[in-house]
């Protein structure tokens, strides 16, 4: 089913209604043998304009009687895997409109390995990414079921480093979580205007390295950005789960956050 929306072409499909022929319907044939959406959210697949080319996303609601506060889920180096659909699911079980989009789109979506993902993830220009995002965005704020005026995002691992990057150039954004992202150019910190929270692994000094002159920089320019550093946990910690204890905690942090910044 298509339609348009703000004047950006949409198009929905489930089980039912998706149109991309055999390849499409063999892939939803095996999706739930990756993935389940619990049963009281609703979950699709959607496509929407960037520019001249379209972006698939991973779109799941809450089961709510009125609008939503909406998130942006960036995905890790590996694409739009089952794993972070679920994190989206997380999102929307606290009562959030998720969106993953497939920012892989402009290459052909994600591909079935992550040694593909990964290649194919650094050849993306960043200011196509951040299009992709503004195009996001934009499918978000068209929608009845969100409050445009309650946009976050959250980005793990490559998809972390996007979430604090994006924040640099997206002053609409109310709150954006890091979870263990390559720190931003920090000449651009000084354009965020949005309450920023941030996750990273005490085993992680690839990524923790940075975190001085990122520290520096947002008291510089007087961002509201705080960060933890979880003890005995490395990069990746919500995925790999090493200690169920510390990626629970830590979730609970976020699901926090969002409420206090884009409320409930």
């Amino acid at each position: 089913m298509a339609s348009k929306t703000g004047g950006a072409m949409m198009e929905r499909w489930t089980g039912a209604g998706w149109k991309w022929g055999l390849a499409g319907a063999l892939f939803l044939s095996i999706l739930p043998a990756f993935h389940r959406t619990p049963a009281d959210l609703h979950s699709e697949y959607v496509k929407y304009a960037s520019g001249k080319d379209s972006i698939t996303a991973y779109l799941v609601y809450p089961e709510r009687r009125d609008p939503a506060p909406a998130v942006i889920v960036i995905h890790e180096i590996f694409g739009l895997t089952p794993w972070v659909r679920s994190m989206a699911d997380s999102l929307a079980t606290a009562g959030y409109v998720a969106i993953v989009p497939d920012l892989l789109s402009r290459r052909g979506g994600t591909p079935a390995t992550d040694d593909s993902s990964r290649k194919l993830i650094m050849t993306l220009p960043p200011d196509s990414v951040t299009a992709d995002l503004d195009a996001t965005a934009g499918y978000l704020k068209s929608l009845k079921a969100v409050r445009a005026d309650r946009l976050g995002v959250i980005g793990f691992c490559w998809g972390g480093g996007q979430s604090f990057r994006y924040a640099t150039n997206n002053a609409a954004l109310r709150a954006f979580v890091v979870c263990y992202g390559p720190s931003p150019d920090t000449a651009t910190v000084a354009r965020v205007k949005a309450k920023g929270l941030g996750f990273y692994g005490e085993n992680d000094a690839r990524i923790d390295a940075g975190l001085p002159d990122l520290a520096a920089a947002v008291r510089r320019h007087a961002v509201d950005y705080r960060y933890t550093v979880y003890p005995g946990v490395g990069h990746g910690f919500f995925r790999t789960r090493e200690n169920p204890a510390v990626a629970d905690s830590a979730w609970r942090a976020v699901v926090s956050f969002f409420r206090a910044q884009l409320g409930k």
